[in-house]
């Protein structure tokens, strides 16, 4: 997976929006965007529909090779049964428009046994309906229960949670895990939601390096090994930034200064969602 990639979180929930959000995902593959991350529930399908579109388009166009896509779709928890779950991936699969789907998560934890949705899983990726699957908001307690599960079969590829330079509590014993295992950590929000653009610690230290307070709060998450981001953008200029955030290297002084605006986690806290 590439460091960086596309969120599409309240996507697909207008109709009046449907052709700038499609728009956007195009903008996005031209620029360079290789993973794109969605989900059944995000606007019920319709941010599956919307990157459906945008993927056919770009492919029709000669933009991009499906080969280099990376699209991560989620399973509902309520859906998340040894049914269930392939019914909800060919679902997917349909408003994608996709014959496979690169990676597939579960969204987070429901009512049906783990030992169940990794049969499903490991069933999908068997059947080549999904290249790899994994799960988003469990935290360490979590995994180690997943991992008690996965038997013989395909094992969980990548872990989706909440990090950000305002939410750092994964660093503390989640990620450290995730890393010993050579698990990605997809990070979601990694600018919360926008907010950390308004921080005035980072503006004034991103000043300094040239770039704006978005750019390096991006940078701060993808700087940490095995870790992933995927922040929405749908206007062009937000995209160009995030891809050029990608660039940023940053050096111990400038991490330092980070870890001091925003401290890392000095103990274990309840993994936050979004």
């Amino acid at each position: 997976m590439p460091v960086l990639g596309l969120g599409t979180w309240r996507m697909g929930e207008a109709a009046d929006r449907r052709a700038a959000e499609v728009a956007a995902v195009r903008e996005a593959i031209a620029l360079g965007y290789r993973l794109i991350d969605t989900a059944e529930m995000y606007g019920e399908g319709g941010a599956e529909t919307v990157v459906g579109q945008a993927i056919a388009e770009a492919l029709r166009a000669g933009d991009v090779r499906r080969e280099e896509l990376f699209v991560v779709s989620k399973v509902y928890p309520h859906n998340a049964s040894r049914r269930g779950t392939r019914e909800a991936c060919e679902r997917s699969l349909k408003r994608l428009g996709l014959d496979a789907i690169d990676l597939y998560l579960l969204h987070w934890r429901g009512e049906h046994p783990l030992a169940h949705t990794v049969e499903a899983m490991q069933a999908l990726v068997a059947q080549g309906r999904i290249g790899h699957w994994g799960v988003s908001n469990f935290d360490t307690d979590d995994m180690q229960e997943l991992v008690q599960v996965t038997g013989d079969g395909p094992g969980c590829a990548a872990n989706q949670v909440y990090l950000s330079l305002g939410e750092r509590g994964p660093e503390f014993g989640l990620l450290p895990w995730l890393r010993e295992r050579g698990m990605p950590l997809m990070a979601y929000s990694p600018i919360d939601q926008g907010a950390l653009a308004q921080d005035v610690g980072l503006a004034k230290l991103a000043g300094q390096l040239g770039v704006t307070a978005a750019q390096l709060a991006l940078a701060a998450v993808m700087a940490r090994p095995g870790v992933v981001a995927i922040p929405k953008a749908v206007r062009s200029a937000h995209l160009k930034e995030n891809l050029a955030a990608a660039e940023l290297k940053l050096d111990a002084a400038t991490l330092a200064e980070l870890d001091r605006l925003h401290p890392p986690p000095r103990r274990k806290t309840a993994l936050a969602m979004i």
